[in-house]
């Protein structure tokens, strides 16, 4: 089976996938027998068509490639959601299958590009646009569709972790991992999408879509980010027990659809707890395969490519044996997105207050008024000021909201903003 496939944008991403058939091309006619022929390169630099010796196939406006009859696939690497969506929509409309890494687009706009599947009859892949290298997206589709998936955890933002791992191991504050991250091209010159948790929540509203069979959008997903964390969290964490890690959830429950982003403490014994540097994991609960972990690099050229390039293959030889399009899961169901006022978990909460007498019992008030029952308190003066840090049993978040409300109501007492928050997971 001949596929000729359409590449748009030569970036990281890109480049790898060019570097991939290069090298495997044979590899795939021998060991799948589909013979993946490269027909279209396109992209707003030049100079990467000569790097990779594709000049006589290089274009600098994607509709050559969507409107050229031979090619029969459209990869997808522009990302964002200006105009690679016009890209996957026209491609589409040709009757293009398309591979995209794109997960702003399958967060915001999953549900659309199905649909557009279904009517043009043809197919979407989007393996890499979560977890990079590591395969989940298949499993979800296809190994896992015997469960029922009740719970999702994941790191899947290698730069945060990478960043998280350099401030609970060796003290970093949080500028200085960022920068080191920056450094070693880990992080963006602006890292919002990272480090404020948007990456993130993309990639569990695609998740938590294909496991409850359910439209997740990213805007249904509660998101934080890590910037308020500091050494000192790090250390009492480890103290306590558990890692300080940024972790997407999702979780079936009987009013529908808990998603969300933020800074959580894992026991040490976790299984993620010691997922460090910029490996990713995806922890996935069912009911009859028990706990699996997904393992491996989440971002890169060689692993987002091999992603990109796996689901080309497994394409062409859809193509190959004539199954029909899937598009979308094969079940839909209407479930609500649960509001983050009803979550229930212990909180870890760290005020800056100023050293006065009365801070600790003022603000222990707070909680006992909002019904909060407080585990542990502590305090660690340093420059005048007190870290007051509270630990509480399982509450609920609106609880949690009003005690840390009052707490900032009172007068003088808390002197640096909202306090740190941490949810700690069982």
């Amino acid at each position: 089976m001949t596929v000729k496939i359409g590449l748009v944008g030569t970036g990281t991403v890109g480049g790898g996938c060019l570097e991939i058939l290069a090298n495997h091309a044979e590899d795939f006619r021998v060991d799948y027998g589909v013979d993946i022929q490269l027909a279209g390169v396109c992209s707003r630099k030049p100079d990467k068509a000569r790097e990779y010796g594709v000049e006589h196939l290089f274009t600098t406006d994607y509709r050559d490639l969507v409107n050229n009859p031979d090619i029969d696939v459209i990869i997808e690497l522009i990302g964002g959601t200006g105009i690679a969506v016009d890209v996957i929509k026209e491609s589409m409309a040709a009757g293009k299958h398309v591979v995209t890494a794109n997960k702003a687009v399958m967060a915001t706009r999953g549900e659309e590009m199905f649909a557009l599947c279904r009517k043009h009859g043809v197919q979407l892949f989007f393996g890499a646009s979560v977890g990079g290298g590591i395969p989940i997206i298949g499993p979800m589709r296809h190994s896992l569709i015997a469960n029922k998936v009740s719970k999702i955890m994941g790191i899947v933002n290698g730069t945060t972790n990478f960043m998280l791992t350099r401030m609970n191991a060796d003290g970093l504050s949080y500028e200085a991992a960022l920068k080191e991250a920056q450094d070693l091209g880990y992080a963006e010159a602006d890292p919002t999408a990272d480090v404020d948790g948007f990456d993130a929540a993309a990639k569990i509203a695609i998740l938590a879509s294909l496991a409850f069979h359910t439209e997740v959008r990213m805007d249904d997903v509660y998101t934080e980010g890590i910037r308020h964390l500091a050494p000192f969290d790090f250390a009492l964490a480890h103290d306590m027990g558990y890692a300080v890690k940024l972790v997407a959830h999702a979780n079936l429950v009987d009013d529908g659809v808990f998603v969300r982003v933020h800074p959580t403490m894992l026991p040490l014994d976790h299984q993620m707890a010691s997922v460090n540097g910029v490996f990713n994991a995806i922890y996935v609960v069912g009911d009859s395969v028990g706990q699996t972990m997904f393992f491996g690099e989440g971002a890169g050229a060689g692993p987002a490519a091999s992603a990109v390039m796996g689901d080309v293959v497994e394409l062409a030889r859809r193509l190959g044996m004539g199954i029909p399009c899937i598009a979308g899961s094969p079940v839909k169901r209407d479930l609500s997105i649960v509001d983050m006022d009803e979550l229930e978990t212990k909180y870890y909460i760290r005020f800056q207050c100023a050293d006065v007498p009365g801070s600790l019992a003022a603000c222990a008030a707070e909680f006992a008024k909002a019904g909060v029952s407080v585990k542990s308190v502590s305090g660690s003066t340093k420059r005048g000021d007190v870290d007051l840090v509270f630990v509480t049993h399982t509450a609920k978040e609106a609880d949690i909201r009003t005690a840390i409300k009052g707490c900032l109501a009172l007068d003088g007492m808390v002197i640096g903003g909202f306090p740190v928050v941490i949810r700690v997971e069982e």
